[in-house]
């Protein structure tokens, strides 16, 4: 199984999706792959979320993850729909402990340095900085990544295609998670996820 450093470091942006019609899917997940971004976060905030993990999937080259999993049952739900990683808003003690026994690659949430102890003490050193803009944004994530120089970061969370590039440029940062890239027509959509995928060079 890929580990999530490895992950994170497959695509400088990663597509932070809310899916409400699951036939929808695989048509944007190919478009994404197609512009370079082949990892993939769908959320689990609509009904139709598991669908489109299970569509997603079917998509040569992507990995697909869910993302916005806030349980024990979610985390069951999306294993059985092939996901190949988690991301969660926030740590916590049940959840993160399930998760990292399990082996899948794991994303959490942290705003705080108190939510990077938990997660080190688990064996964690990889995080989503959220939500990335209002709790702080760069600077807040510079002082907060010095004490913890092992740690890397994916911040998301208010990210546009205009800031991605100086988070990017932040040393522990390894990619960002945006829905920029997810609006317009697929070819707009392939358009954006090529210049997203661009970003790190």
């Amino acid at each position: 199984m890929t580990d999530i450093l490895t992950i994170m470091r497959t695509s400088a942006v990663i597509p932070v999706l809310v899916i409400d019609d699951a036939t929808t899917a695989r048509p944007l997940a190919e478009a994404l792959v197609a512009g370079g971004l082949r990892v993939l976060e769908v959320t689990m905030r609509t009904p139709a979320a598991l669908d489109a993990i299970a569509e997603m999937k079917k998509v040569e080259g992507a990995i697909v993850g869910a993302g916005t999993v806030v349980s024990q049952g979610q985390f069951e739900q999306v294993m059985a729909a092939g996901a190949e990683f988690i991301v969660s808003p926030g740590l916590s003690q049940g959840l993160g402990e399930t998760i990292v026994k399990s082996g899948v690659p794991f994303l959490p949430g942290v705003a705080t340095a108190g939510d990077i102890m938990r997660g080190l003490d688990m064996g964690l050193t990889a995080f989503k900085f959220f939500p990335a803009e209002t709790s702080g944004g760069i600077k807040a994530l510079k002082a907060l990544a010095a004490p913890f120089y092992q740690c890397r970061f994916c911040p998301t969370g208010g990210i546009t295609e205009a800031s991605a590039r100086d988070w990017l440029a932040v040393e522990p940062v390894e990619c960002v998670g945006g829905s920029w890239v997810t609006g317009g027509t697929l070819a707009e959509i392939e358009a954006k996820a090529r210049a997203a995928a661009a970003l790190r060079g």
